[in-house]
């Protein structure tokens, strides 16, 4: 894929306007140092010219020579403030580009997160756009500024000897054409190194996820090779890259260069010896020759940034084309207390493989206020089930109706804030216990969270802990228990009040001690809402008032709790006698 320049200055545009002003004064900035870079040797010139003149005094050469130097001062003044103001610029246009994606990948749905891991994410989210610094920071200005460097060199040699001024017009276009010529020489190469890093960030992320598996099943090795492998993809690509890129950036400038200061060389002493030009204008001629070299290397460089450059704004571009199959709705608003749930005829197959569906013609309803004790063997689709219910996936067909209305009907925000989920997975945050309660959402007071702890019965659980709701709080499974986290997530939810609670296997890991230290929890949080309890064990369905049992994503039956537990011709009540647990696992 070839973007087009367009593509790049889009980007680049995006997020340098929101800081214009910044952008503005380092534009000055470095054309200021620019037209220095031009000004300073007329200087010297007139220094070298006045030396050789005998009747003139030292007072003239002493201020050519404290303008020199004043002058330079200046320009590195003035280069500090242009460095100074160029990563400010890179580091805020970058941020904002993080976001941007950050947003775009958590509001993209599940099939695009099932293709793509969390370290793949991360290394494009952070490693491209860090690799894009110097792009928001001074890519184009650099371009544009060492242009009017060059054109103001070539200006200053037509004013001195339109031969020279000729002869260096010819020169240089010669030596931008050749350069620009090569722009995407190595951007595939970039590319693919890139992907390359990716994808190993990605395998990392999943080893060291699963560092107790793979060490108690002895995969060490395996991990260590496959890592190995993975770096000498990387090594593949990027020696590839490095090598067009000393072509681009080492030995076709190298070689112009030595061909321009041949040039001004012999055209110095040529017109020098025929009497055309002083030997202060030698000294310019070679000077500017010598000075052009910093916008030819410049330009070098800047094309080798690009390589680079060009892989990820590539890349970039790709992601921020991926859509999600999970449009959002219009409609903000869905009644306070418990919602009603109804699905009809809903099938659901992956996109991957439209052919096998997962779930076949459900319809079943769940009033208000009801309890739905959700059963199945592992993969009869049960969680498959919840992730439609909060927009992960979209039925296939069929539709799925909250509070009167279709699912796709109301936004995600809406959906999201007033359906609750709790899995016997709680992601905890390394921070406090309150931030980890509230999500980071600064608008919930302490006077809430007691609140909601009090009714809950958690006052002594908060108690426990050494510094209360500043207690600092690990990610993973290192500062709580497995039941301590449940009575978190129990708080979170409370903390939000949703009409619909999914319990997913929420108590599957549980003792029984831990298990009857949530239940009043339970019973209190279930209150006054419609809840799905998704269960592989006896007690955490006596709640329930209806059941649904999932056979191959299939209801193979549903009913009242109690009718089919009396019932002895019910796949229910067969359950019952043998064991849940010894049945569904």
């Amino acid at each position: 894929m070839k973007l087009p320049l367009r593509a790049y200055w889009t980007l680049l545009s995006r997020h340098i306007r929101p800081q214009r002003a910044r952008f503005i004064l380092l534009t000055f900035l470095l054309l200021g140092s620019i037209a220095l870079q031009v000004v300073n040797p007329q200087f010297m010139r007139a220094f070298i010219d006045t030396a050789l003149t005998p009747q003139v005094g030292g007072t003239s050469l002493l201020v050519f020579a404290l303008a020199f130097i004043g002058i330079a001062i200046v320009q590195q003044v003035v280069s500090v403030g242009v460095t100074y103001l160029g990563e400010s610029v890179a580091w805020t246009a970058t941020n904002a580009l993080r976001a941007e994606l950050a947003w775009h990948c958590l509001n993209l749905d599940m099939s695009f997160h099932n293709q793509h891991t969390p370290g793949e994410l991360i290394e494009r989210i952070d490693g491209d756009i860090t690799q894009m610094a110097n792009f928001f920071s001074q890519f184009v200005i650099t371009l544009l500024g060492n242009a009017l460097l060059m054109f103001g060199i070539l200006a200053a040699l037509f004013r001195e000897d339109w031969r020279s001024g000729l002869a260096f017009t010819a020169f240089t276009l010669l030596t931008v054409g050749v350069l620009a010529s090569m722009r995407d020489i190595a951007v595939r190469h970039f590319k693919a190194r890139r992907q390359a890093e990716a994808d190993l960030s990605g395998f990392l992320e999943e080893q060291l996820s699963g560092s107790e598996d793979v060490r108690s099943n002895g995969a060490v090795e395996f991990s260590l090779r496959e890592v190995l492998r993975l770096q000498r993809v990387i090594f593949g690509h990027d020696k590839k890259a490095h090598q067009k890129n000393f072509i681009v950036g080492e030995v076709v400038p190298g070689a112009l260069l030595m061909i321009g200061t041949i040039l001004s060389v012999a055209l110095g002493y040529w017109l020098y010896t025929a009497g055309q030009i002083t030997l202060g204008t030698v000294y310019l001629f070679i000077h500017y020759v010598n000075l052009l070299e910093t916008p030819i290397w410049a330009l070098s460089r800047q094309l080798e940034n690009f390589q680079t450059i060009g892989a990820c704004v590539e890349r970039l571009t790709e992601l921020r084309a991926q859509t999600s199959q999970v449009k959002d709705g219009s409609s903000a608003v869905i009644t306070s207390g418990p919602l009603p749930l109804h699905f009809n005829e809903v099938n659901f197959a992956y996109a991957d493989a439209p052919q096998d569906l997962v779930l076949r013609d459900l319809t079943f309803a769940l009033a208000p206020g009801q309890v739905l004790g959700l059963l199945g063997r592992t993969g009869s689709g049960k969680t498959t089930l919840t992730r439609l219910i909060f927009r992960m996936f979209d039925p296939t067909s069929g539709s799925i109706r909250v509070d009167g209305a279709d699912l796709r009907t109301h936004t995600l925000q809406a959906l999201r804030q007033r359906v609750a989920l709790v899995t016997q997975e709680v992601q905890l945050f390394r921070a406090s216990l309150r931030d980890n309660l509230t999500f980071f959402d600064a608008s919930i007071h302490d006077d809430q969270i007691y609140h909601a702890l009090r009714e809950l019965g958690l006052t002594d659980w908060l108690h426990s802990l050494p510094k209360g709701l500043d207690t600092e709080i690990s990610s993973g499974a290192r500062s709580l228990s497995a039941g301590e986290a449940q009575l978190l997530a129990f708080t979170r939810i409370f903390l939000r009040d949703p009409g619909l609670i999914i319990l997913d296997e929420a108590s599957s890991r549980l003792d029984p001690a831990t298990e009857q230290r949530l239940e009043k929890a339970l019973d209190r949080l279930l209150a006054g809402r419609t809840a799905i309890i998704i269960a592989h064990r006896l007690n955490t369905v006596h709640r329930a008032d209806s059941i649904l049992i999932l056979d191959e994503g299939r209801i193979c039956e549903q009913g009242q709790r109690t009718a089919l537990a009396s019932d002895p011709h019910s796949h229910f009540y067969s359950l019952l006698q043998t064991g849940l647990e010894e049945v569904l696992v």
